[in-house]
């Protein structure tokens, strides 16, 4: 039963530190970094700032929707996960028809596969885009936030499931 526990603890442990940096990644504005002008300016994906100021996207360009869309349904999924982890870790009785473990362990593979989808859209139109017009530029530390988040999420599935299959199919102690 400890070895139980220690997956679950070690599945919360990253399932929150993945959610802080979701919640880091997803609200400030260095994605990416460029030059224009002989200016650095930097973008996140909900305001643009060039030296002195920062301003809002106005357009709805369908990538920034989109990874916006999956960042914030990944924030929800891994939320939801936690909450639904430490009822089981605590042993709560309330919803008491299905196994918590099993459930948070699939919310956090939800999340996982949510940030994945916004990393990907938002690297592969950058990449398209930017790249061909701009020289200097480069993804920055909310980008890559966003990365080790889906790193992060994914081994909370991964601890929750092997918390999951201890409980579901523990090993009789007599057999060798």
């Amino acid at each position: 039963m400890s070895g139980m526990y220690s997956f679950m603890g070690g599945g919360l442990f990253c399932a929150g530190v993945g959610n802080i940096l979701l919640i880091i990644s997803t609200a400030t504005d260095y994605w990416m970094q460029y030059r224009q002008s002989n200016n650095y300016m930097h973008q996140g994906l909900w305001r643009y700032c060039m030296p002195g100021k920062c301003m809002t996207h106005t357009d709805s360009i369908a990538y920034w929707d989109a990874t916006r869309a999956f960042m914030i349904l990944s924030l929800l999924a891994c939320f939801i996960g936690i909450v639904i982890g430490v009822m089981a870790f605590i042993r709560s009785s309330s919803f008491s028809g299905f196994d918590k473990t099993f459930a948070a362990g699939i919310l956090f593979f939800i999340s996982c596969f949510f940030v994945l989808l916004a990393m990907a859209v938002y690297t592969g139109v950058t990449v398209n885009y930017y790249g061909k017009r701009y020289g200097n530029w480069r993804f920055s530390w909310s980008y890559i936030m966003g990365w080790v988040a889906v790193v992060l999420t994914f081994f909370s599935g991964i601890f929750y499931m092997c918390a999951y299959r201890m409980h579901e199919c523990p090993r009789n102690s007599n057999s060798r």
